[in-house]
């Protein structure tokens, strides 16, 4: 089943107390693209400016992504800067230059306006409306979006959210979108707005998935070396969405699966600068690291030796 990506192509640098990164390629539609092409072909739509380094694109290409939606228009590309504190828990923006990105309107090849499943990164509400506009019968819809959509284009993020099936988002942003500091009746407030389903990432602490019946943790996996978690949710969103399509099963049991390898590909992005901590992952690697969160979470009921 055909999995796209429509988001943002960056260039980022990153500094933080481990090391630091300077125009390395980065952004949403890049992290979900790397991780996902794993486990799944991805068709990528979003731009570039003439200065990119294509030959980073050229990378994906050759693991399976397919970057005939990718525009490169005259001007520069999208930069973005930041700082991360020690704990690398909170971090500073330092600068933001869209470039290209500011005009960016999507449009789908007609090839890919066949997806079966869409991911919309966290790009202005209008255009993600645009986009499903554009795709004819999708199984299942999920986005993204940010503080700064969350304040300036409530409304039309709200009507969003009636033609989407999952809302994947972190705890700060569910928090500011319903108003409500408690994330389990934040997470209720966003479905009773429409979608089937909301995935909470939580950094360090996990990630958790919501819908009308259940709530599914994952927690996040035990790593010894953090250096940089640009990009994780992104990541996790590439390995969750790429798993349902390769499975082509969205039943509940499945998502719980993907929230698994969701997790595993965004410890996996941590591991090294931008995009570095995926190139050389296998499906092999993943699987392993599946088994080590089976590990991780598994325990056998002792019945009635206690209360």
């Amino acid at each position: 089943m055909s999995l796209l990506v429509v988001g943002s192509i960056a260039l980022d640098s990153v500094y933080t107390p481990f090391g630091e990164t300077a125009d390395a390629p980065g952004g949403s539609a890049v992290f979900f693209s790397a991780a996902g092409a794993i486990l799944h072909p991805v068709q990528i739509v979003g731009v570039v400016g003439t200065d990119y380094p294509l030959g980073a694109l050229k990378a994906l290409e050759a693991r399976g992504v397919d970057l005939s939606g990718v525009e490169q228009a005259p001007g520069e590309s999208f930069r973005w800067k930041a700082k991360y504190s020690y704990d690398l828990a909170s971090r500073e923006t330092l600068e933001t230059r869209l470039g290209v990105f500011a005009d960016f309107r999507p449009k789908l090849p007609p090839k890919f306006r066949d997806a079966r499943y869409l991911f919309l990164g966290n790009i202005d509400p209008e255009l993600q409306l645009g986009v499903l506009d554009q795709v004819k019968q999708p199984a299942l819809v999920a986005c993204d979006t940010m503080n700064y959509w969350i304040h300036s284009k409530r409304d039309l993020l709200l009507e969003l959210l009636r033609h989407i099936d999952i809302l994947m988002v972190n705890d700060s942003e569910a928090r500011e979108l319903s108003g409500d500091w408690n994330i389990y009746r934040a997470a209720r407030w966003v479905l009773e707005r429409g979608p089937k389903m909301t995935v909470i990432k939580q950094g360090e602490h996990g990630a958790l998935l919501v819908n009308h019946g259940t709530v599914f943790k994952v927690p996040a996996y035990p790593l010894q070396e953090v250096f940089d978690p640009t990009g994780a949710g992104d990541a996790f969103a590439g390995g969750f969405m790429a798993y349902l399509a390769a499975s082509d099963d969205v039943t509940a049991p499945n998502l719980r699966r993907a929230m698994v390898y969701g997790a595993a590909m965004g410890s996996f992005a941590v591991e090294a600068f931008g995009v570095q901590g995926l190139e050389h992952v296998t499906r092999a690697d993943v699987r392993a690291r599946v088994r080590a969160f089976k590990e991780l979470v598994h325990f056998d009921m002792d019945e009635g030796r206690a209360g």
